[in-house]
Parts: structure tokens; sequence; C-alpha cells
């Protein structure tokens, strides 16, 4: 299934991301008071009763659930998009985690960056902050954004590196085995990829690397079907 805009603003997140309890799993996540403090820091860089532009490389294309005025594709420059956080619930499983996108260090990132009204940004950015701040696994940081006229800040949302899930340095064999037989809560990894892709083409953008990405991906995937009649990583355990 995929998260929706009542699960934001009932806070379901959290509770979604604590049903792994039954495994064993203990996982850390911010409180609301935790998640608003961190969102007021961040608007403390911005003048009062702004417009806030959020800057969106993944499933906030194609899943945004917010309530913006303004929405345009640019380009940032310093971060690249990356498949480099482990994911063990939303779109994987303990046993066998997938990947979540991330923005990481150096190159540059072309997405969509949604301006939010000054009147709705206080709500509207508490609910993305449910959706990507809630597990630490990424930090909010303010990004130049180019659209080739114009330039204006925006909040990005990157790879926290000092995150115990973050994934550095994994071959790319590796993302490909586990986008491709990866599944949680959320629904495959491999459509988390597919959707993002889709995303980005239907805005103009080609992403030359989630595109080869999706093409070994789907190869995987038909490799294992023709083998064993399923996804399910040759990895996995149990």
């Amino acid at each position: 299934m995929s998260l929706s805009r009542s699960d934001l603003e009932a806070g379901n997140g959290q509770t979604r991301l604590l049903e792994a309890s039954h495994s064993g799993i203990k996982l850390t996540t911010l409180s609301e008071d935790e998640l608003q403090r961190s969102l007021d820091e961040t608007l403390q860089q911005q003048p009062p009763n702004s417009d806030i532009w959020i800057f969106a490389y993944g499933s906030l294309i194609w899943n945004p659930l917010i309530t913006y005025v303004e929405r345009r594709a640019g380009i940032i420059y310093g971060w690249h998009r990356r498949f480099c956080t482990w994911m063990i619930l939303g779109y994987g499983t303990p046993e066998n985690p997938g990947l979540l996108l991330g923005l990481d260090r150096g190159g540059s990132c072309r997405g969509i960056v949604y301006r939010i009204a000054a009147a709705d940004a206080p709500s509207e950015l508490l609910l993305i902050w449910r959706r990507e701040m809630l597990a630490g696994v990424y930090v909010a940081r303010w990004v130049r954004m180019f659209d080739g006229t114009q330039e204006f800040k925006a909040i990005a949302f990157v790879a926290n590196r000092q995150h115990p899930r973050y994934a550095d340095h994994i071959p790319f064999i590796t993302t490909v085995d586990s986008i491709a037989t990866a599944s949680g809560k959320l629904g495959d990894c491999a459509d988390y990829l597919i959707r993002t892709v889709d995303g980005l083409i239907a805005e103009g953008i080609k992403d030359r690397q989630l595109l080869l990405l999706r093409k070994q991906v789907l190869a995987k995937q038909q490799t294992l079907l023709v083998n064993d009649g399923s996804t399910r990583s040759p990895y996995a355990k149990g």
C-alpha cells in the first residue's frame, strides 16, 4: 500500500515504523516534539512568514501528498541522487532490506521543487517532517535551486551519513539485488524505483544512473522468475 496524506495527518508514520517490534527490531524514531523542534530550527534560517520551497528527488515527485501553490523542475549542485539508505520496513524487511533514495555528496541532481504558501507552511511542513525525518536517516538542509532563469533556496533532505543504515560504497550488483527482491509494508522496492524513473521522465528529466539501474533490476527479476518462479532474494535468510 502507498503512504497517504491521512497517514501523515494522523501521525501514523511513527506507528507504522514501530510495528516491527514483533520481530525484535528496535527502531529509534523522533517524537512529535522532536520533529517540531527540528522543523522550527530549520525555518529559523528563513525570514518569518515566507513561502517555502521543498526540493523533491524521489517519491515526493510521484506522491507528494502536500498542498502547494507552484511546482517547477530545476537542478541543485553539490548533491546527487543515490540509493544510499537501507530500508528494513517500508520497502524491505529485516531479513531482506530494500534501499531508499537520498541525496549524497557531490555532483548534481535534477528534480522538482514545490512552493508552499506561507500560510500553509506550518501544517504542510510538519507532514513532510513526519514523512522524511521520523527515522533520522535524513538531514534537512537548505540548498540553492536553479530553474534555468532563477535561483532560490529550498529545503532538501540529504542522506545522514552518521546513521547506522547509511549504505556507503555498496557494489552496484548489491544495489540491483536488493531493489529487485525487497518488499515491505509500502510495497516493492523495484516499484519505488520504477515510479521514480517514470515521475522524472514525465518532467523531462532522464537520470542515466536510475535508467541503468531500472534495466538491471528488471533483468534480475526476470532471471529469478525463470530460475525459481519468484523474485525472492538469493541472499534472504529463512
